[in-house]
């Protein structure tokens, strides 16, 4: 068990640099910007409102965390998505494209709501071509955000489950990165991102507990913060959170004083602040969500233990 001191501090730092940049989640086009990537660049945005969704969720947040994520959120929501319309042209644009559902789903359970795009997906998510041919885990991800969102279930998502990498609980995976991110993404879903951690089936659980220190060692020792701080989600998604010290204190001491933690040890930080925040946003807001989860979990064993 690690100091829940150190955990909320990785977080507090996170939340105060992602605030302090949020204007580097604005769409950025230039005269060489395909859509594709304009739309991809609306991906921060929909990892911001999931990371805001646990962290008012676990209850663990200090009042100025709570009101900075707050702000972003409405920032978000008013100013980048226009209040959800930017989502509907998207849906209207690429009906089959499932980028408004994921984006749209944790601000609604936030309590932000864009009716126009709720009817557009009631109908798409009806089609026979839905859902769209995609990666297994983002399969996952759109059947279980179907669910929550009131869509009607998105397929067999047990199947689904079982067809992931995780699912098949295979020789253990200590090199290739692009793995260990279907793991995580496969974890987050199957526990609605820590909130249902009784959900993982007690094999997949098991299969966890017993190599997931070795793999947070491993990537803790390499230096790929990114992937660390996705590994660290996983554990606090544990029924039984290991919370190790050692590992978190390493994750700690890679974060920079002004809060951003960067993707990997010796990364160039950018040329300029939107290089910046375009290379190390992500790992910052991953150790903002690992932070909140395991703090969470921290607390809740202390409880547990008096």
């Amino acid at each position: 068990m690690t100091d829940t001191r150190l955990m909320h501090e990785v977080g507090v730092k996170a939340l105060d640099w992602l605030y302090t940049h949020r204007e580097g989640f604005r769409t950025r086009r230039g005269p060489e910007t395909t859509d594709r990537e304009a739309k991809e660049r609306l991906k921060p945005i929909g990892e911001l409102a999931m990371i805001g969704k646990v962290l008012f969720r676990e209850g663990v947040a200090g009042s100025q965390q709570a009101e900075h994520t707050r702000r972003l959120l409405d920032f978000a929501w008013q100013d980048l998505l226009d209040g959800g319309q930017a989502l509907v042209r998207m849906q209207r644009q690429e009906p089959l494209s499932p980028i408004p559902l994921e984006m749209y789903a944790p601000f609604k359970e936030l309590g932000y709501r864009c009716p126009p795009l709720e009817s557009a997906l009631t109908y798409t998510t009806r089609l026979r071509s839905w859902p769209p041919d995609a990666h297994i885990v983002r399969r996952l991800g759109i059947a279980r955000l179907q669910d929550r969102v009131g869509l009607g279930p998105g397929g067999d998502f047990d199947r689904i489950l079982r067809e992931t990498w995780l699912g098949r609980t295979p020789e253990p995976w200590s090199v290739e990165s692009n793995i260990g991110y279907d793991i995580t993404h496969t974890v987050y879903h199957v526990t609605d991102w820590g909130e249902n951690p009784d959900n993982l089936p007690p094999d997949i659980a098991d299969y966890l507990m017993l190599w997931l220190p070795a793999w947070m060692d491993n990537w803790a020792e390499i230096g790929n913060w990114d992937l660390l701080g996705e590994l660290l989600v996983v554990d606090a998604c544990l029924p039984t959170p290991a919370l190790d010290e050692d590992v978190w204190r390493r994750f700690a001491q890679a974060q920079r004083p002004d809060g951003l933690v960067p993707a990997r040890a010796g990364a160039d930080l950018g040329e300029d602040h939107w290089e910046t925040f375009d290379l190390h946003y992500h790992p910052t807001l991953v150790a903002a969500f690992a932070a909140v989860l395991s703090t969470s979990r921290a607390m809740a064993g202390l409880t547990s233990a008096s």
